[in-house]
């Protein structure tokens, strides 16, 4: 069995062909960043993202047949289209894009609570800025639904629950959109497309070699739990990147809603799969590899990411030095926009190895804070952590969430998961596996590191207090 999985993301499309048991044949990457016209503003030409998508696909598809396709995204990412010609009537809107933080504020005299980071708010403004009247025929996608609707000739308008449960638009059960919202945000429900399965045949991908069948779609964070076989209640991972989200399965049984928890995680759907939604919890930090690239970029106190390693491994310790990694503020638990990266006890005999052992600890720490919230939040102990993502490449930054964490640490045996989670929802849709349970069998971690001594929570948490509320007006805003 042969798989084409289309993994789009913030910075990139990656196309792969894999076979049922997970493994890599053919890999095609091509980088393409959003554009930032201003300061707040993430947007992205939703037809060079097509055309990009398509490329790679093509390329990886030379000689080859598939059996079925599948993919996954980057969440919340907006983009609004005519449906008869499949034109878009504006710039893709990234999920980062602030630019609807009014929008968000003035949906609560509809007592509606949504954030800037979803896709209602988004939808609304590019109805407002291009069809105020509401006169047109135009359809609403994420990133999956546009990249299933361009590889099927305009056939397929989908998506499924865990693109749905990050919009701001579904409702509880995440079978159908939320009437309520749509009404108060003016949205069509014709222009809505249809919340199906993660895991099923959706249609045939026309535009591609063969026509094979649509077989899977997952966002990208839960893609990346499947890939790491988070399969049981309970069991989660840890996806370092750019920023860092973390990831627990708590099973079917349903929140009482899809508002943020008092911890700062916030349900999702984990997939929907055999009828039956997966829950999950997720946890951010808008921050991780970002602060590695500025010890590298910007501050030239390394050669490459990898250097961070090797440089950090010439002293044992930070020597008393501690790092917040809030180059864009903090998720998880806090949620404050205003707080900034700080660097705390410098002496006349710190080096650069403590700086850079601080840079990676500080990430270590954000870490085992997105463990904490996710276990008060729900309750269910995370026994042991898998983890993928460039970072987890680092020996020194993986032994030190280890010990912040003080949880096993187990790394996945490929660096993105996130493609392999798609790839085995494919399988599944194709009878490769009967059940999500049989996904277990999948998992074969490249190394496991269990913690060492605990190290200091309570200096952490001392030197995030100094970092938060650095800009008090960012701090005041609330989600």
């Amino acid at each position: 069995m042969r798989l084409l999985v289309l993994d789009v993301g913030t910075s990139g499309v990656r196309a792969s062909v894999l076979h049922g048991d997970g493994s890599v044949e053919r890999e095609v990457y091509r980088e393409r960043l959003p554009s930032t016209p201003g300061d707040g503003l993430v947007e992205f030409d939703a037809v060079e993202l097509a055309t990009a998508t398509m490329a790679v696909a093509n390329d990886v598809l030379v000689d080859l047949t598939v059996d079925g396709v599948g993919i996954t995204n980057q969440r919340a990412s907006t983009i609004v289209w005519e449906r008869a010609t499949g034109s878009p009537i504006g710039p893709g809107l990234g999920w980062q894009d602030l630019r609807t933080i009014g929008e968000c504020f003035a949906a609560r005299t509809h007592d509606l609570r949504l954030a800037p980071n979803q896709s209602a708010t988004k939808v609304q403004w590019l109805l407002d800025q291009f069809d105020e009247q509401r006169r047109r025929d135009l359809v609403f996608g994420t990133v999956d639904t546009w990249i299933a609707w361009t590889i099927s000739s305009g056939g397929v308008h989908a998506t499924d629950a865990t693109n749905a449960c990050v919009t701001g638009l579904a409702r509880g059960g995440l079978e159908e959109w939320d009437e309520r919202v749509l009404d108060a945000l003016r949205i069509p429900r014709s222009a809505m497309p249809a919340i199906v399965e993660s895991a099923g045949e959706l249609g045939r991908a026309s535009a591609l070699a063969g026509a094979p069948p649509i077989v899977s779609i997952l966002g990208d964070q839960q893609a990346s739990l499947a890939g790491q076989a988070c399969v049981d209640v309970g069991s989660a991972k840890i996806t370092f990147g750019t920023g860092a989200m973390l990831d627990q399965n708590l099973g079917p049984s349903a929140p009482t809603n899809l508002q943020r928890c008092p911890g700062g995680s916030f349900p999702i759907a984990a997939w929907r799969a055999g009828g039956q939604v997966t829950w999950g919890l997720e946890s951010v930090m808008l921050a991780a590899g970002t602060n590695v690239q500025w010890l590298r970029d910007d501050l030239g106190l390394i050669s490459s990411s990898s250097d961070s390693h090797t440089v950090a491994s010439q002293c044992t310790n930070s020597e008393g030095v501690w790092y917040v990694p809030a180059l864009m503020g903090l998720g998880t638990p806090f949620w404050d926009y205003g707080a900034r990266s700080a660097l705390f006890g410098l002496t006349r005999g710190t080096t650069r190895s403590h700086v850079v052992r601080a840079v990676l600890e500080g990430i270590a720490h954000r870490g085992a804070d997105l463990v904490e919230a996710a276990e008060a939040d729900r309750g269910v102990p995370i026994p042991t952590l898998r983890i993928d993502g460039g970072m987890s490449d680092n020996p020194t930054f993986v032994q030190a969430l280890a010990d912040a964490s003080q949880k096993p640490v187990e790394i996945s045996p490929v660096r993105e998961a996130t493609t392999l989670g798609a790839g085995l929802f494919g399988a599944l849709a194709l009878g490769e596996y009967d059940t999500v349970a049989d996904l277990a069998r999948t998992w074969a971690p490249r190394a496991r590191v269990e913690p060492g001594a605990p190290t200091d929570r309570e200096r952490w948490r001392a030197a995030v207090e100094r970092a938060r509320a650095w800009l008090p007006e960012l701090s005041a805003i609330d989600f």
